[in-house]
């Protein structure tokens, strides 16, 4: 009779192991996606910023129609990315363009001058520290994840429940464009 007791205690306290994995591989998971739809709030902000910030920058600058062109394309390009990775690549490209943008309104004293400029630059400048903050909190928890996914012996539980791993929002280091940030001076 002990003995049943004794198998009985480890099945129970195999149960509950298992139970308290599954339910932090679910925790960790729903917290990487709620990270992520913060970025894609402050992503969503960053473009819809953008084509009023060209349309300020036209009246000004008409001759800059080529990097104009190159803001709307990279905007194009980051609101049709699927997945993460794509998503880094085309906010590499983005991120690129705006400095080129903000690099052409220097030559233009009376742009510079415009309230409204200013204005679009400070709240594009406020977006960008949300979103690397909001990127900051994604790869933590998705690091966390990626942990727990790879650890013995949580490997065994997320394996055998389909926990996979998460890719990183990384900017590409091999792109000048991603390692500064965009500037955005007065």
């Amino acid at each position: 009779m002990t003995t049943l007791y004794i198998v009985l205690g480890i099945i129970a306290v195999v149960a509950l192991w298992i139970i308290f994995s599954y339910n932090g591989f679910i925790s960790l998971r729903n917290r990487a996606k709620e990270a992520w739809s913060d970025i894609e709030v402050q992503m969503k902000r960053r473009y819809d910023l953008i084509p009023n910030l060209i349309e300020t920058v036209k009246g000004y600058a008409n001759h800059e129609s080529q990097t104009l062109s190159k803001v709307t394309e990279a905007r194009t390009a980051a609101m049709g990315a699927q997945t993460v990775g794509q998503h880094a690549q085309a906010e590499n490209m983005l991120t690129g363009a705006l400095k080129s943008l903000f690099a052409v309104s220097e030559a233009y004293p009376d742009l510079k001058a415009n309230t409204n400029f200013l204005q679009l630059q400070q709240e594009l400048g406020n977006t960008e520290d949300k979103i690397q903050a909001s990127r900051r909190f994604y790869n933590g928890t998705v690091m966390a994840l990626n942990t727990a996914v790879e650890s013995f012996p949580g490997n065994l539980i997320a394996g055998g429940f389909g926990f996979k791993q998460m890719d990183l929002f990384e900017l590409s280091e091999s792109e000048q464009a991603a390692k500064d940030p965009v500037k955005v001076s007065f």
